[in-house]
């Protein structure tokens, strides 16, 4: 399979460790993160983290932070690959069950990602997520 056809299948497998994250297991995250710098995450919080290694510890410690029983979803607005790079622009709508709290919490943030082959495999190198600010309509 080409690797630019076989992107959009792999977004199914990132929303899938998403989705695993959100409900407090970061192995699937990490099974396709990168294990090798470069390596960048800006938070939601506004943080930002460089190096492969502290990224992954990053993600692994604000899995705990989640319970099971969220949901997510990603809307792509749209994406691309050229085989060797590729990425993913769009809202991810979470409803997460966040441990020692007995509501769920409504999470939309505005979400870039970018990926690179490594190895004949899709690993995550880059991800900017922040808040999604409420229409003006609500």
């Amino acid at each position: 399979m080409s690797t630019s056809l076989d992107f959009p299948h792999f977004l199914q497998r990132r929303e899938e460790a998403s989705t695993a994250f959100v409900n407090g297991d970061y192995r699937p995250l990490q099974e396709i993160s990168t294990p090798t710098s470069p390596a960048t995450i800006f938070g939601p919080k506004g943080d930002c983290v460089q190096g492969a290694e502290e990224v992954n510890k990053a993600n692994e410690q604000g899995s705990h932070a989640f319970a099971e029983g969220s949901e997510n979803a990603f809307d792509i607005m749209h994406k691309a690959s050229d085989g060797v790079l590729a990425y993913w622009v769009g809202i991810q709508r979470s409803n997460v069950a966040m441990k020692g709290k007995s509501e769920k919490t409504e999470m939309n943030l505005r979400v870039t990602e970018i990926f690179r082959r490594e190895d004949g495999e899709w690993k995550l190198i880059h991800r900017h997520a922040d808040k999604l600010s409420p229409s003006p309509d609500t």
